[in-house]
């Protein structure tokens, strides 16, 4: 099978897509894009005839590498049901690595798995035992640093900088987001995957390492 474009360079994110987890989402993007990567999610595409879980399989076929944030595996405060969609997508992540033939691309596949607590995820999926779990204690600046980290040293690419200095210039570009999207007559508040991670690209194309 001919490897997909971009394989090298796509960075499949596994993640809550719910408010609460917004900020972090994006800082992964971001910090995804600055060391030189692909954000790939299941938002970005909007085909209402393309089945979900289909189209997640899709793109987990695309990528090398997997960013999975299982910290909001918990109750949904709504229907009080517990939530399976990120262990779900690092399972289908791992099985597409595992199971790959001798010599295919997937072999190569990388992952990084995240949650709040280090040991936290004993309690609700154990299976993961003996997996290097990284915590980011909800802080994006760990976070960062964390995704950072993983892309640098599976990656091994001079280019990427440290996690501070990517923080940093996480941080200016938040600040100019705002008169960005001002300007495209975007609403800041409600931007799309796709329309984040233009604002993304734009912005890094005029503000390079």
């Amino acid at each position: 099978m001919v490897q997909p474009a971009d394989f090298l360079n796509n960075v499949f994110i596994n993640c809550p897509f719910d408010q609460g987890y917004h900020n972090m989402f994006e800082a992964i993007v971001f910090t995804i894009h600055d060391c030189g990567f692909i954000a790939r999610c299941a938002r970005e595409e909007d085909d209402g005839g393309d089945v979900r879980f289909s189209k997640i399989v899709r793109i987990i076929e695309d990528c090398k590498y997997g960013i999975h944030d299982i910290s909001k595996a918990d109750l949904d405060a709504e229907s009080g049901l517990a939530r399976f969609n990120m262990p779900l997508e690092l399972g289908l992540f791992l099985g597409a690595q595992r199971y790959a033939a001798k010599g295919h691309y997937n072999k190569e596949k990388k992952a990084l798995v995240l949650d709040s607590e280090q040991y936290r995820y004993q309690i609700f999926v154990s299976d993961l035992a003996g997996t290097d779990i990284a915590s980011h204690d909800n802080s994006i600046e760990i976070l960062m640093n964390k995704v950072r980290d993983f892309l640098f040293n599976n990656s091994r690419r001079k280019s990427i900088p440290s996690g501070n200095f990517i923080y940093d210039r996480f941080l200016t570009f938040n600040a100019a987001l705002p008169d960005y999207c001002l300007n495209a007559h975007w609403d800041r508040a409600n931007l799309s995957f796709i329309a984040y991670t233009i604002c993304v690209s734009e912005w890094l194309e005029l503000n390079p390492i």
